[in-house]
């Protein structure tokens, strides 16, 4: 980071810190309009800022502007922000003489050897550990927005007080915070949920919250992906397999995902003895490798699976496709020597650069690291992260450490996704594994002749199959490219006399294998269009006497394009290319 952009947000610490500061400048603003509300806490976020206060009722838009208003006053003073210490009984006795019970509550919690620090700008101080900036001046007042007013637990204790948060965000220029608003609204229209609905991919039942039900268009989206997916597997030498949903308890104490997993697992009993709906697919994985012998002539192994897994989310968790109680993973673990280690993470690299940039998706990869809850010793896991580091690093790629964060049997590669508003979504993993086969023994027997631990890739790509729908849905803004449409053709007649040679042009798209529906309605021809494009279909064909004649058709695009009036052979295959090439440029 050069000198120069210390001061900007595109240093991390700053933006947080400036984020952190208008939190502050929210709570004092709560406090100069309704001095009763208790503060809670304020903290940066990854967007934003927050504030939780205790107060009855939601604030309503008028009192969100009011409060915004303040702000900008408070931003106009140019207060300075002082740090001060108390000790731990005066600390509580500030808070108290102001009727503060939260932050009373933060300071008994605090542990005995801690520094209790205090921010004061002009008649607001609260308890905060810091940094802020200098003073409320910094903060452009005309770029603050309050974005949102929820409902939150203290402390997230559902069985503590409801509180209220107020959601804002902040930027150094007033055009920025535009820009970010005009991002906000289009992500709005863009919302998987709502498209999901108006497009009939897919919905919820109260019967079975966070189980989602595709249909009939969100199969064919679904099924089409997945054929995909196979397509490219079925290249890079993967094989396929699929594992039971339901297997016995003791499979997942070996494993080691009880200690790590059961309290996000379902349970039953079968013939009197423990089960659980899996929540991962890795350990059906190794029963099948172990189902029979293997030497090293036979690895790699890449065995591939789209395995339904089940995971009990908390209900306030749930959203759409993006965080649900089951889904499907598309997984692949791959058994390898240790020699074989650094080419196959290459190889699943590589695969990765392919199908994100099928769907226009650009990466950022980042590598984590061993966490304090982990199995195994500490050299081996330091000899996985290295080989992780050297693959990419020898294949180009930048990355970045994120501390801590493995799984507890082994460090990974994740790959955060940047959709077209720049949003970033985590889908792709690969997890290097040296604990599994030892848990599980499994075994090859090696060039000598003796027998050898293989090594393990845990690899995810698309991650969940919803949720990467729910990602290319808002992705795409619901306008898939031709190749993954549920409808690709949609043909349009003129008049009630064109029905026939309409469905004749139907016919000979389907058996071609264009996915294509004819709109028959008595309906005006610019009423069908309109409701043609809302539906995003790729190609509207319009017909009429004078093409039913000629054997020809007017072909329109979504995006409001006339392509003029061409065969119907011209258009199939035109329309056959941008399939086989799955539209990239699309």
């Amino acid at each position: 980071m050069s000198d120069e952009n210390l001061y900007t947000f595109e240093n991390e610490s700053y933006r947080k810190t400036y984020w952190h500061t208008c939190s502050h400048i929210l709570a004092q603003a709560m406090k100069r309009l309704h001095p009763e509300v208790k503060l809670a806490i304020g903290p940066a976020i990854e967007n934003g800022f927050y504030y939780d206060f205790d107060t009855a009722e939601p604030f309503s838009e008028s009192q969100l502007s009011e409060l915004e208003a303040e702000m900008r006053k408070i931003c106009k003073e140019k207060l300075k922000l002082e740090r001060f210490e108390l000790p731990r009984a005066e600390a509580i006795q500030f808070m108290e003489e102001r009727g503060e019970p939260y932050k009373v509550e933060l300071i008994h919690d605090l542990p005995e050897d801690a520094v209790i620090s205090f921010y004061k700008q002009g008649d607001f101080t609260d308890l905060c550990a810091g940094p802020h900036l200098d003073s409320t001046g910094r903060v452009k007042g005309n770029a603050v927005k309050l974005t949102a007013c929820n409902a939150a637990y203290w402390r997230g204790d559902s069985s503590r007080q409801t509180l209220q948060r107020i959601y804002g965000v902040a930027f150094p220029k007033k055009d920025e915070l535009d820009e970010y608003l005009a991002r906000i609204e289009e992500a709005k229209k863009r919302d998987h949920r709502k498209l999901g609905k108006e497009l009939g991919l897919f919905m919820m039942a109260d019967e079975g919250p966070g189980f989602p039900f595709f249909l009939p268009k969100g199969m064919v989206l679904r099924n089409t992906l997945l054929d995909y997916w196979r397509t490219v597997h079925k290249r890079y030498g993967y094989v396929e397999i699929s594992t039971p949903i339901i297997l016995n308890q003791e499979l997942w104490h070996r494993s080691g995902h009880w200690d790590h997993y059961k309290n996000n697992m379902y349970t039953t009993v079968i013939d009197e003895e423990d089960f659980a709906v899996k929540p991962m697919n890795c350990p059906g994985g190794m029963l099948v490798y172990k189902n029979e012998p293997h030497s090293y002539r036979d690895l790699p192994l890449r065995m591939a699976e789209l395995g339904l897994v089940h995971r009990h989310e908390l209900s306030g968790a749930l959203h759409g496709l993006f965080r649900v109680r089951c889904f499907t993973q598309d997984d692949a673990h791959i058994f390898m020597t240790p020699e074989q280690m650094k080419d196959e993470i290459k190889g699943v690299v590589r695969i990765f650069d392919e199908i994100y940039s099928t769907f226009g998706l650009t990466y950022a990869i980042e590598l984590s690291t061993m966490p304090e809850d982990h199995m195994g010793d500490e050299s081996v896991w330091k000899f996985a992260e290295d080989t992780l580091q050297a693959a990419i690093t020898e294949l180009g790629k930048d990355f970045t450490i994120n501390a801590g964060d493995g799984a507890f049997y082994g460090p990974k590669l994740d790959f955060h996704l940047a959709d077209s508003l720049g949003r970033t979504w985590q889908c792709g993993t690969i997890q290097l594994d040296f604990q599994m086969p030892e848990r599980f023994e499994l075994e090859y027997v090696g060039e000598d002749g003796e027998r050898h631990r293989p090594v393990m890739i845990h690899r995810a790509l698309l991650g969940s199959i919803e949720r990467f729908i729910g990602v290319i849905t808002e992705h795409f803004a619901g306008a898939f490219p031709t190749w993954l449409s549920p409808i690709q053709v949609k043909l349009l007649p003129i008049t009630d006399r064109a029905n026939e040679y309409a469905k004749q042009v139907e016919a000979e798209l389907d058996r071609q294998g264009i996915r294509v529906e004819c709109d028959l309605r008595n309906e005006k021809i610019g009423k069908k269009i309109r409701e043609a494009t809302l539906e995003k279909i790729p190609f509207m064909l319009v017909v009429g006497d004078k093409e039913a004649e000629s054997g020809e058709v007017a072909v329109r695009t979504r995006k409001g394009g006339d392509e003029g009036v061409m065969s119907v052979a011209a258009f199939t295959a035109k329309i056959q290319e941008e399939i086989t090439t799955l539209g990239r440029n699309v």
